[in-house]
């Protein structure tokens, strides 16, 4: 007996590196596809990047866009349009003003939201401002500017898919925080053509769905700038803006972003 125990020994040591390999094997390959599949996502977002400017893309300043939103109520369009003149600063500035005259504005300032009217300033609705920030920290902008620089964000590539009748490669993000951006790019000029994400209602629990998408694409200031931008909740169209003019990086006073110096403006 203890003249096999070598052998034996011996037996179990050539065997051991099959099995540790046989054990790792598919463990490994799944490591490589995943890396695989992340560099596809990430060489998506890339040339979408590239498509809409590159650098000058990622180093706007501000931007202001003039146009007439449209809204619904359960798919149905409301009559008529208003007219809007919305300016956004990077990272957390905006302002939207609403009305011929420009009379009734609102302000979204870090993590606070005011109105201006003729009555002075007040706070905006905590609904109102949650939803305003949702899709501000869900936007493409964020994805790109935030999420893709974290290295502990998840990429996804999901292949192609039709997106307003165009064929376009899906990649979603996924943040350290577990929170999930979906964008859907067109095959051909690698222009975004939809945002998507989901949100737990903090009251009755359930997921909601948010979707923005982007169409008839012009160029301003060598940058393509989409000129319809439809919102969905879970499938029924919300709002629509269709916008009339587009400028990037004015040069805007310190108190443009000011609620006090507005609010005191619209009095007068």
């Amino acid at each position: 007996m203890r003249k096999l125990l070598p052998v034996v020994f011996a037996a179990l040591m050539v065997g051991a590196p099959f099995a540790v390999q046989a054990q790792t094997t598919p463990t490994q390959a799944a490591e490589d596809e995943a890396a695989k599949n992340a560099r596809q996502a990430r060489a998506a977002l890339d040339a979408m990047v590239k498509a809409l400017g590159g650098d000058a893309w990622l180093n706007i300043r501000n931007q202001m866009q003039q146009g007439h939103l449209a809204g619904f109520y359960n798919g149905a369009p409301d009559p008529g349009t208003t007219k809007f003149w919305n300016f956004h600063a990077w990272p957390d500035q905006d302002r939207i003003e609403f009305t011929a005259h420009r009379d009734v504005l609102q302000f979204y300032a870090g993590r606070e939201g005011w109105e201006v009217t003729y009555r002075g300033k007040k706070a905006l609705p905590k609904e109102q401002v949650d939803e305003f920030l949702r899709r501000r920290d869900h936007s493409i902008e964020t994805a790109i500017k935030v999420w893709l620089k974290d290295p502990k964000t998840i990429l996804v590539y999901e292949g192609q898919h039709l997106a307003e009748r165009h064929l376009a490669e899906q990649v979603t993000l996924i943040s350290a925080e577990n929170e999930a951006v979906t964008i859907l790019m067109d095959v051909q000029t690698h222009l975004p053509l939809q945002r998507t994400f989901e949100w737990r209602d903090p009251v009755y629990k359930d997921k909601n769905l948010d979707v923005e998408e982007y169409d008839d694409y012009h160029l301003v200031d060598g940058l393509p700038t989409a000129y319809t931008i439809t919102r969905f909740k879970g499938s029924d169209m919300s709002r629509q803006m269709f916008l009339d003019k587009v400028i990037y990086n004015q040069s805007l006073a310190p108190e443009f972003w000011n609620v006090d110096t507005a609010a005191h403006r619209v009095k007068k």
